[in-house]
């Protein structure tokens, strides 16, 4: 990338290679990766910024795939400044760096219960994006309203309602980039919420790698699903019992596995390039469309090019 970008006042590093901030460790640059030093720094640089040049916000690269070639536009990772957790009354507004297991305890302690984003890898910015959701309750069913500044720097509010939440999804505008997420949490006893969050935490750490590199669930569960991201049970399917019965558990190339404890998690294994991943990946959707006439669709996002041959 040759354009000038606008003048900031956080971090501005040309082709920062990306597999260091990504759970899977692996990919390519982007051509820029912005580290804004608050709101009003990466509301400015958008402004200011060439509407040619793509943006592309990233979280805590937890549920991501950056391929080998890196990513042709500003990568914005935000920061400390940015995963501030204020409670008042009944609601809980988060900063979109903060962590979700941190949101979860913070709710606990002063007896609000979120503790359904104990267990969900990342930050808030993807949990809003990708309305994440665990044990039967999802962001839809809390949140409030998220503050955005939007590809043109403009700052709004925006009511949950207006996001058109779904299973896994959002109608948030491509290189707008979420600030902060509001949620409103039932009240619970502190130590019953504490508890049940430890025991969330064991049964997640005997069912599923999480000592192993990945990215959480690779797939999405094949099912019909209502506007608030709940499964319809008449068509519950499981991705992990598809790949299993079409004989892709523990299926490896490269330094690319399907997990052998949970065939739902691609995991890097050591040495795996984005490619080896990704191949994987396909191959399984191949093996299930084969074996059941079923399209598995990524859970995990995958950005950026390919390396080239």
């Amino acid at each position: 990338m040759t354009q000038t970008l606008p003048p900031v006042r956080g971090t501005l590093t040309p082709q920062r290679p990306l597999a260091d901030l990504t759970w899977l460790r692996v990919g390519g640059p982007a051509d820029w990766l912005f580290q804004p030093a608050d709101e009003t720094d990466l509301a400015a640089f958008l402004a200011a910024l060439d509407a040619g040049i793509a943006v592309f916000p990233m979280g805590v690269g937890s549920n991501l795939i950056v391929r080998d070639g890196g990513i042709r536009a500003v990568v914005i990772r935000l920061g400390r400044g940015f995963n501030a957790i204020v409670i008042e009354g009944e609601t809980v507004t988060a900063g979109a760096a903060a962590l979700d297991a941190h949101v979860a305890r913070k709710a606990a302690e002063a007896g609000l219960d979120l503790t359904f984003l104990r267990t969900i890898p990342g930050s808030i910015g993807g949990a809003v994006r990708m309305n994440a959701g665990c044990y039967g309750a999802y962001v839809a069913d809390h949140l409030v309203s998220v503050r955005v500044v939007t590809r043109a720097g403009d700052l709004r509010e925006i009511p949950a309602g207006d996001l058109d939440l779904a299973y896994r999804s959002s109608a948030l505008p491509e290189g707008w980039v979420i600030l902060s997420a509001t949620f409103r949490a039932a009240k619970g006893d502190p130590a019953a919420l504490e508890a049940r969050m430890t025991d969330q935490i064991a049964k997640r750490d005997a069912s599923q790698p999480t000592k192993d590199r990945s990215a959480g669930s690779t797939f999405r569960n094949p099912a019909g699903f209502s506007s608030t991201g709940r499964a319809d049970d008449v068509h519950d399917l499981k991705a992990w019992k598809l790949i299993d019965e079409a004989g892709m558990r523990g299926a490896t190339l490269g330094g690319a596995q399907m997990s052998p404890m949970h065939s739902n998690f691609l995991i890097n294994a050591g040495g795996a390039t984005a490619a080896d991943l990704e191949n994987l990946g396909e191959e399984v959707r191949k093996r299930v469309l084969q074996q059941r006439g079923i399209t598995l669709e990524w859970e995990i996002m995958r950005v950026g090019e390919r390396a080239p041959q």
